[in-house]
């Protein structure tokens, strides 16, 4: 194969053309050539080289004019005005007709005042090469080889200009032959070619549109004539070999409404190649083990080469495979569209239409998502896929809606690989493909496919599906969604930078780093052809506290590496970063998510409050308890919610205190996390009941007492198990956080505690003010019947007092001391008063709830009046 097919081969199968053996392989390296019996040359990969393949090199379907023998009667003119030319470009595509050796005139330009005003000659001379010859004002120059009369398609181009006389042959992109003084006349007096004169192709004019001879007539194919009314450079001549016009100074171009042809002159319609630049490339000079280049577009032996890893993951994804997908796909196209293998499917060049019907089945059976997870297999068939179609050339004449459904196919199955699901598929395959980065690459190759949906009218295409797509106008776009690639980018693709980036600093501790914003692609393009430039852009933040910026630049075969290089912040705003880089290519803003981190003291300060608060708040509990049970309060609503409240939030206090030991063992921390999760649930949801209790002390409830108590310990205890066991349920492999025993902060699972705490907090708020309220005004009916005529002091006092006193009884509770714990993250003071206030919750509930408690201090006096008598 050429280089090009032969790197396209490698990169389908998830391999690597080889590169360049270090000393220490060439042994190796020559045995397995030798194995396999591969003589002469093989290709290489430069590792400091990025050969980028032209989309220029395709097929251009054009008219042919066909001079069948040389004859006096076989001319075609072009019907165009011609300016005065002091200077001038003529090219065309030629087919030597070898039969003859005689001086044939590829075409001639004459006006009335000179006939031989300009005109292309060539003959076949004795060694087998076409010769030039330029005539310009009459004079002649040299005959000079240009390329080989072998029969075959070559382009050329001629240029001349009025100073100094320059002229200029190329042939198949390169000069063939250049000088000066032709027909130059000096500056004092320059002299142009003259304008409105006639143009004659195949044949010389010796006399103004006529008079030919057949033996100076041209006999071969010629088409694509294009002239300009100045000299072209090496750049632009290049562009013009590869089918591309340079509008610019155009005179005439080829159209074959424009020629006048005579009728034995016979014009077809064929598909010509149009060549991509002329490149050479490395190859391994097999017997002498030296390094050379040729032209890559020579067919040599190739090796593709897989890292250990990458292959031995690829060949143990076939095996585990069950081919589902594609079995499904291949049924449904009635052909194979997805091959069992990607180590035996042949690579074909696809065109337009059965693209678009493989990406048509693909998608209608991703889309319809029978498959909850694709498997490591059908994913990287499904890449291998759209890396053949990126691939595709378009051809003049296809439909533009099918390239438009083209990509509206490709962009939809790109949504659709790149979903949660998928997540654990994409991290199993990250030897073979180093992340999903790889599918921005291959969307920035589609792209290139939409220029032809480019026109006057239609300026600029949108194509999206979910949370990808594309955009192209002069600028071409590409967005990936947030969700899109976090799940797969972050556990991975960050690590490369937390190293250098993570350091804690101000009293922050760093906890990871993450995508986030979406991942945006932008490329600046002129004639077609990708130029590099500055570019100022701003990114929507999702979530996240900016600490620090990254951005994403694509490298296909790291699957995405992070690099600060040519990037500043211009400005950024807690919702958003605006940034410049100085070229253009894939921008992600990477944040940084940072903790407060408390030095080493305050850590053990706050350790040693929290141990010395549990201990005593849980003695004070069980105390409380058997007090309740010993002393026989008077069975109530009241009490026993306030035994049951009492015994889940002592149990809670007890496994915290001792949570720390239970680290050594990953199930006893998973048995213990879960327990305190369950105790502490049901310590709020208690606490809740308490707050039911309450309003239905202050509002008239119709439900009897028999019924409440059954409806509260379906809240006190049902609620809470119901909680702890859906949580373990759908979240088991992430419940419990990495350094303590204690529920997963980085996770949604600590919202299966933190959202019901919150409202149960809010709904107990809002029963605490009720029962404020109805108790200030009570005590202000009572102050004004019992003492009507108190002074404004004593009332005010009254009233203070009727305010503080349910507060203070109720606190505890009702678990609002719990609020200071949404303020721990200002400050280091916060943290302190609420590992107090919380961790003394035991002593505070023992003291209102059991010493100042009338009903607990009847029952003892009535135990100490029944001992004595």
């Amino acid at each position: 194969l050429d280089w090009w097919q032969a790197d396209r081969y490698c990169e389908q199968r998830f391999a690597q053309l080889l590169f360049e053996p270090q000393d220490s392989e060439q042994d190796s390296f020559s045995k397995l050539l030798q194995s396999h019996h591969i003589r002469g040359s093989v290709w290489l990969k430069e590792r400091d080289r990025v050969l980028h393949k032209t989309k220029r090199r395709r097929g251009h379907t054009v008219p042919v004019l066909v001079f069948r023998d040389k004859t006096d009667t076989k001319y075609v003119k072009v019907l165009s005005d011609f300016p005065a030319l002091p200077a001038v470009t003529a090219c065309a595509h030629l087919q030597w007709d070898t039969r003859t050796q005689e001086i044939a005139t590829i075409f001639s330009y004459a006006v009335p005042a000179f006939i031989n005003e300009f005109q292309l000659r060539g003959f076949v001379d004795e060694e087998g090469f076409v010769r030039f010859a330029l005539i310009v004002h009459g004079h002649h120059s040299p005959y000079l080889p240009v390329f080989r009369a072998d029969g075959q398609w070559h382009h050329f181009c001629v240029t001349w200009q009025q100073e100094n006389g320059t002229w200029a042959i190329y042939a198949d992109g390169k000069r063939r032959a250049s000088a000066s003084g032709l027909c130059s006349v000096g500056p004092s007096a320059p002299q142009a070619i003259f304008g409105q004169g006639t143009f004659i192709i195949g044949q010389d004019q010796d006399s103004l549109g006529g008079t030919f001879r057949a033996k100076e007539s041209f006999s071969g194919n010629i088409t694509d004539l294009h002239i300009w009314q100045k000299v072209l450079i090496a750049e632009q001549i290049e562009k013009v070999r590869s089918c591309w016009v340079v509008e610019q100074d155009l005179v005439f171009g080829w159209n074959s409404n424009a020629l006048e042809v005579e009728s034995t002159v016979q014009t077809v319609t064929t598909q010509l190649l149009c060549p991509g630049p002329v490149e050479e490339c490395r190859v391994l000079e097999v017997g002498s083990h030296g390094f050379s280049y040729a032209s890559c577009l020579q067919t040599l032996p190739f090796i593709c080469r897989y890292t250990k890893d990458a292959y031995w993951q690829l060949k143990r994804t076939q095996l585990e495979s069950s081919h589902s997908l594609a079995s499904r796909v291949n049924t449904l196209a009635v052909r194979t569209v997805i091959p069992d293998s990607v180590f035996t499917s042949d690579v074909q060049d696809m065109n337009l239409s059965v693209a678009v019907d493989a990406f048509d089945v693909l998608a209608t059976v991703l889309r319809e998502g029978e498959m909850p997870m694709l498997e490591p297999s059908d994913l990287l068939a499904v890449l291998q896929l759209l890396k053949q179609v990126s691939d595709i050339e378009v051809q003049e004449g296809d439909e533009l809606e099918m390239l438009e459904q083209l990509g509206q196919y490709y962009i939809e199955i790109t949504e659709l690989i790149l979903e949660e699901q998928n997540t654990e598929t994409w991290s199993s395959i990250s030897q073979v493909i180093r992340g999903p980065m790889a599918v921005v690459e291959l969307c920035d190759r589609m792209v290139s496919l939409l220029v032809p949906l480019l026109t006057a009218e239609r300026t600029k295409i949108t194509i999206q599906h979910g949370n990808v797509g594309i955009r192209r106008v002069t600028v071409k776009n590409m967005w990936f969604g947030y969700s899109s690639l976090q799940r797969c980018l972050s556990g991975s693709g960050t690590s490369a930078v937390s190293q250098d980036m993570a350091a804690s600093d101000g009293g922050q501790k760093y906890l990871s780093t993450t995508v986030g914003t979406a991942v945006i692609s932008a490329t600046l393009l002129s004639d077609y052809q990708e130029i590099s430039t500055s570019v100022r852009y701003r990114l929507q933040h999702r979530n996240f506290h900016v600490c620090s910026l990254v951005l994403l630049h694509v490298s296909p075969d790291a699957g995405g590496m992070w690099s600060t290089a040519g990037c500043s912040v211009m400005m950024s705003h807690p919702d958003s970063t605006a940034c410049f880089c100085n070229h253009t290519t894939n921008f992600a803003i990477l944040l940084q998510v940072y903790e407060l981190q408390r030095t080493t003291k305050e850590e053990l300060t706050l350790q040693t409050l929290t141990f010395i608060g549990c201990g005593v708040s849980f003695c004070a509990l069980t105390v409380t308890f058997v007090l309740f049970l010993v002393v026989r309060v008077p069975k109530s609503e009241r009490t026993t919610v306030h035994k049951n409240l009492i015994f889940a939030l002592a149990a809670g206090e007890a496994l915290l205190m001792f949570s720390e030991l239970a680290k050594i063992s990953q199930v006893l921390c998973f048995m213990v996390t879960a327990f305190l999760h369950l105790f502490f649930m049901a310590a709020f949801s208690w606490m809740l009941v308490e707050g039911l209790l309450l309003w239905s002390k202050v509002v008239a409830v119709n439900m009897s007492e028999d019924r409440r108590m059954k409806f509260y310990y379906v809240t006190g205890w049902g609620l809470p198990v119901l909680i702890v066991g859906v949580t373990l349920a759908t979240s088991f492999n992430k419940y419990v956080a990495a350094n303590h025993c204690w529920l997963n902060v980085q996770t949604n699972v600590i919202w299966a505690f933190v959202g019901p705490v919150l409202f149960i907090l809010a709904v107990n708020t809002f029963v605490l003010l009720r029962v404020v309220m109805v108790t200030v005004a009570s005590a202000r009916r009572r102050s004004k019947m019992l003492t009507p005529n108190s002074s404004l002091e004593n009332q005010i006092g009254t009233q203070i007092w009727a305010t503080a006193k349910p507060v203070l009884v109720l606190l505890p509770v009702l678990g609002l001391t719990w609020v200071c714990g949404v303020l721990v993250h200002l400050s280091i003071v916060w943290a302190y008063v609420f590992v107090v206030l919380n961790s003394l919750q035991g002593l505070y509930i023992f003291l209102v709830y059991a010493i100042y408690n009338s009903e607990v201090r009847n029952a003892i006096q009535r135990m100490k009046d029944k001992k004595k008598a």
